[in-house]
């Protein structure tokens, strides 16, 4: 048994096992049955995922749907992430955060001038994240659809406007997400530094798969 407490009550054998450096991508396989963990390594790291399925990319995550099918704007254990097609991508199978972002969306060159003023616009960003890792594999911008910001904090006020807060993860925390179909999972791991939702300080992740 392993005394890596990473991995130590993951089901299966580990098939991948990555540290996803502060600002990269990420971009891997899970078949059908695998298990997906993602490891925030120093707490507070914010890390955006797209999900497409394997057998055609034109099906991928949905927002609207997953809210829309469980009432609910939060992921939580026992979320079910669903496609355009209405159909499980993947259920989230355990997390140590109490709660996950679906509405914020992920940050771009566009969105920190607009928000953040114009001296960022050089400043990396997820959308340029995912635009790296997709264009090898035959997608565009307009492949790119609202993600999932795992550990990231985004409140609704009473008002109904949304904040970005300092997120509510800490080092070594984790969410198990386990694949309904083949799917090709892409990840951003935020370069974000003009908010809290990496501290200020992006951090590394690990990645696990394990079948």
């Amino acid at each position: 048994m392993s005394t890596d407490p990473h991995v130590a009550d993951l089901p299966g054998a580990i098939v991948h096992d990555e540290v996803v450096a502060a600002r990269h991508f990420w971009v891997h396989p899970v078949d059908a049955g695998q298990t997906l963990r993602i490891v925030d390594l120093k707490g507070n790291q914010a890390v955006d995922l797209l999900i497409y399925s394997a057998a055609d990319d034109a099906e991928r995550y949905s927002a609207q749907d997953t809210v829309a099918a469980q009432g609910n704007l939060f992921l939580r254990e026992g979320s079910v992430l669903r496609s355009n097609e209405g159909r499980p991508l993947m259920t989230i199978t355990g997390t140590s955060v109490a709660y996950h972002d679906t509405i914020g969306g992920a940050c771009s060159v566009e969105s920190n001038t607009l928000r953040y003023g114009h001296h960022t616009k050089s400043q990396h960003a997820c959308v340029e994240n995912y635009l790296k890792a997709s264009l090898p594999e035959g997608r565009s911008k307009r492949d790119l659809v609202s993600n999932i910001n795992f550990f990231m904090n985004v409140p609704v006020e009473d008002d109904g406007a949304l904040g970005i807060v300092d997120g509510i993860s800490a080092p070594g925390l984790s969410v198990d997400v386990r694949a309904e179909m083949d799917v090709v999972v892409l990840v951003s791991n935020c370069p974000q530094i003009n908010n809290p939702c990496n501290g200020f300080d992006p951090t590394p992740v690990r990645m696990i798969v394990a079948a």
